[in-house]
């Protein structure tokens, strides 16, 4: 049975509606594959449904967590489940499938999570925009002709579209939040180590990736991060666990918070006039809820910083090529993956191992700039991206002649400018949905905390989310 009331809630709020008896898991699997096949064919951001798969584990019986009988997408890449198929958005990983469950699935579903999909990416999860030649662009649910950001477009679009109020995201230099901004979400990236990466990987991207979701609401996110946080078997670092739970730190007002205040990073580009403009007015707003707000520079190396992640995303990528290459029996080369792509893996042939060495001791110096401004500051704000949202076709990771370095400058430099350096340092970022921009898309601010305090980005987003609601806007493409 549909459930008509399906996209109006969050993922607790359904929880509570199975909890009631008022609908039933089968219902809202129900629900959520009929959201996706209705708008999927003009989004394209769901690669799988997996109707059959989440049924069957509803008659195996569900765990009693907090989303019991939520249904959630998994992205096709990172997280997985034994048997799931996943491409990484390439013609040279499709129909790799997955040997076992991570750990971080097992958690989803002891949290209750129901999956019910598989959503898109870009190829190797190494675009801001989700528009691959496997499966074509992503597009934004606000407005079709417009990204839905990178890498987990895909996630993003479905949570924006009302096609599910949760879904599988990781980030490693923004991809979480990128679409976050993009779609209208909460975007929380995690302290370095607060989610598992076992047993599959250990330091994940060197250090700067981690694993969580999408979400609408700040509830929702908190709730998930307290069902999913914690260290697993061999793990590498695990982060500080939280003084409280994050779920009872969003429901608390922070008390008066140093926020600083950051409108450039090095070698970024300049915000627009129209992302300067929401970025005083959220300022405005923090003096106004009162905490205190003042300007703040971070300096460092620039140069040396993008070359040094340029590295570590190449020498990580052409592993993951390697590994997909051995699974498909698939040649890589220019028939099996995009132009970028091939770049990056030359480029990961031609590096030593001094040279990788040397890349983490210059993304030590940045995380050591920012650590010293963070004496002074509880909270960090940024704008969420640069400027406006990309349209579809803008960040073509196809492109003849583009090679790694001036991708790397076309997709964070010029764009998420904002969101690689908090990879390097592991810090905790949330992207808030909290205006909308003169397009009609969503306007994104980033909020940074110290490292292991996802508890005060949580207050303190809490504190926005009543401020300025964002959970009535819809999309233009919503169930």
């Amino acid at each position: 049975m549909i459930f008509a009331e399906y996209s109006h809630y969050d993922g607790l709020g359904l929880a509570d509606l199975v909890r009631r008896g008022e609908v039933s898991p089968t219902d809202l699997v129900d629900s959520a594959i009929d959201a996706i096949e209705r708008l999927n064919p003009q989004v394209n951001c769901v690669v799988q449904q997996l109707r059959d798969m989440a049924n069957t584990q509803i008659k195996a019986g569900l765990s009693f967590g907090p989303f019991r009988g939520v249904p959630f997408l998994v992205k096709e890449f990172g997280m997985h489940f034994k048997g799931m198929r996943s491409s990484a958005g390439s013609r040279l990983a499709e129909g790799a499938q997955m040997g076992n469950d991570t750990e971080l699935m097992q958690r989803c579903r002891a949290a209750g999570l129901v999956t019910v999909g598989t959503t898109t990416t870009p190829e190797m999860a190494f675009n801001a925009s989700s528009e691959s030649v496997l499966y074509g662009p992503t597009r934004n649910p606000w407005h079709l002709d417009y990204s839905a950001g990178g890498s987990s477009g895909g996630a993003g679009a479905a949570v924006g579209s009302g096609m599910v109020p949760i879904a599988h995201a990781n980030d490693g230099g923004g991809s979480i939040r990128i679409p976050a901004a993009c779609n209208g979400l909460v975007g929380m990236k995690p302290t370095r180590g607060r989610t598992p990466t076992g047993p599959d990987a250990g330091l994940f991207l060197w250090g700067m990736a981690v694993e969580f979701a999408e979400t609408r609401t700040i509830r929702d996110s908190a709730a998930l991060l307290d069902a999913l946080a914690g260290p697993d078997d061999g793990y590498f670092y695990t982060a500080t666990p939280p003084r409280r739970g994050f779920l009872a730190a969003a429901m608390t007002p922070p008390g008066k918070l140093r926020i600083g205040v950051i409108d450039r990073l090095p070698g970024a580009a300049p915000i627009t006039r129209e992302v300067r403009a929401r970025l005083n007015a959220t300022r405005a707003l923090l003096v106004e809820l009162g905490h205190e707000c003042s300007s703040v520079r971070v300096n460092y190396d620039a140069e040396r910083y993008n070359e040094s992640s340029v590295r570590l995303w190449a020498a990580t990528l052409g592993y993951f090529m390697e590994q997909f290459a051995a699974a498909t029996g698939r040649k890589i080369g220019p028939k099996t993956v995009e132009a970028v792509t091939l770049d990056v893996y030359r480029y990961a042939q031609s590096l030593k191992a001094i040279q990788m060495e040397e890349a983490m001791a210059w993304q030590n110096l940045a995380s050591r700039a920012v650590g010293t401004v963070m004496r002074d500051y509880d909270v960090l704000l940024t704008p969420g991206l640069a400027r406006d949202v990309a349209k579809l076709g803008e960040l073509d990771q196809n492109a003849a002649g583009v090679d790694v370095h001036r991708w790397w400058q076309q997709i964070i430099q010029e764009y998420s400018a904002f969101t690689a350096l908090f990879n390097t340092t592991g810090q905790p970022a949330l992207m808030l949905p909290l205006w909308q921009s003169k397009a009609g898309l969503p306007l994104a601010m980033q909020f940074v905390g110290r490292l292991g305090d996802e508890e005060t980005l949580y207050s303190l987003g809490g504190q926005l989310e009543l401020a300025l609601p964002w959970v009535g806007r819809r999309a233009a493409r919503y169930a």
